[in-house]
């Protein structure tokens, strides 16, 4: 009996892998034009720099949470392991967790090559990916580091800006030098959301809208993303979420340089108004029954496709028969409202703030909801 009993436990366990793997493997459908929605994290560290892990096991821990791309980050500049791990080659950490995900033939996982110039302000922390060779980067003069960069075709962005070292107050600030490395078009992009603070920056989103940089979310990731975000047990690293023609590094890249990003932390997505709306339009959408034939209360389910719970908020003339204006659609699940509508009508439209996706300082997005209403019994 016992025998059979651990037989049935362990058979129970190994069917619910899959399923726990699908839950920590994020996914997202397409846009309603038909662009795809990949997954990115673009600001990595491991021993090759001041992390505590190995390269191989950011490629690991990428494919098992289902990102698309990941570049790795080594300071260039920072290295406080140097003792234990001299590398005069400033791309093997990149070389390593390539070797990784082609080994273990994580066919939908593309490693970038990158680096973060790490020095003093005004200059700060600025990572540049789609390296050939970081090694050329490591020169005294941070902007001779920018051209450098550039010239190798890369796509550059300022990390952290409200970081408290940096802004005590919390609040991010472009620098005169960062506005010139703007204006010379050697800096394209923010990051305003960084795992390693755990947070997000408001002030940076608008910052961002205000000077054309592509919006970034990251992980900065350390140590084990398990330990730091929770990851498999319902948790998930800060990425940036790139709206690409399709799933090839070239068009990634020209998403990255067109500013097509939502970056996404926790339930939290800051973005550019029209990323977002194409981002949320693809998660949402509303499956209204048919009117009954005796009630003008209709019946519609909230269709979450996404793995991230929507706060909403009802901004229609019409209520709601079972809840208040304030309408929680938890991931990838149903929600139902019933409508008071004005009468038996063909298609229905809900009008939501959407309290957890910022498209400016304090600014949610606003959007409508459309559907078709099938015809009732005659």
């Amino acid at each position: 009996m016992k025998t059979k009993l651990t037989s049935a436990l362990l058979a129970g366990t190994f069917l619910t892998l899959p399923a726990l793997a699908h839950e920590r493997a994020v996914d997202f459908p397409d846009t309603p034009d038909g662009r795809v929605v990949l997954a990115a994290d673009l600001h990595t560290h491991s021993v090759f720099s001041d992390g505590e892990v190995w390269p191989s096991l950011r490629a690991a821990e990428a494919h098992r949470d289902g990102l698309e791309f990941m570049a790795v980050t080594e300071h260039l500049e920072h290295q406080p392991h140097k003792a234990d791990i001299p590398h005069p080659d400033r791309n093997r950490s990149y070389e390593i967790a390539s070797e990784k995900a082609s080994k273990a033939e994580y066919d939908d996982l593309m490693i970038i090559n990158g680096a973060e110039v790490t020095r003093g302000p005004p200059h700060g922390h600025i990572n540049a990916i789609f390296l050939k060779d970081a090694n050329a980067l490591l020169v005294d003069d941070p902007k001779d580091a920018m051209k450098a960069a550039r010239a190798q075709g890369a796509f550059v962005f300022l990390n952290h800006p409200n970081w408290l070292p940096q802004s005590p107050d919390g609040i991010a600030r472009l620098t005169d030098y960062h506005k010139d490395l703007i204006k010379e078009g050697l800096l394209q992009g923010l990051e305003v959301i960084n795992g390693t603070l755990d947070g997000h920056s408001e002030h940076a989103l608008q910052i961002a809208l205000d000077n054309h940089l592509t919006v970034l979310g990251t992980s900065d990731i350390h140590g084990l993303v398990d330990w730091t975000h929770n990851a498999g047990t319902g948790g998930h690293r800060p990425m940036t979420l790139v709206l690409s023609k399709d799933r090839s590094q070239a068009a990634f890249k020209q998403a990255l340089l067109d500013g097509n990003t939502v970056a996404w932390s926790h339930n939290d997505l800051l973005g550019r108004e029209d990323n977002m709306k194409a981002f949320v339009g693809g998660c949402l959408s509303l499956v209204p029954e048919a009117f009954d034939g005796k009630y003008t209360v209709l019946n519609v389910d909230i269709v979450n496709a996404c793995p991230i719970d929507f706060t909403l908020i009802n901004m229609s003339d019409e209520t709601f028969q079972n809840t208040g204006d304030a309408v929680y659609a938890k991931r990838e699940s149903r929600t139902p409202v019933a409508v008071r509508m004005k009468g038996i009508e063909a298609d229905i439209a809900l009008k939501f703030e959407v309290a957890n996706a910022q498209v400016g300082f304090r600014t949610p997005l606003v959007m409508e909801l459309r559907s078709l209403i099938p015809a009732g019994e005659k």
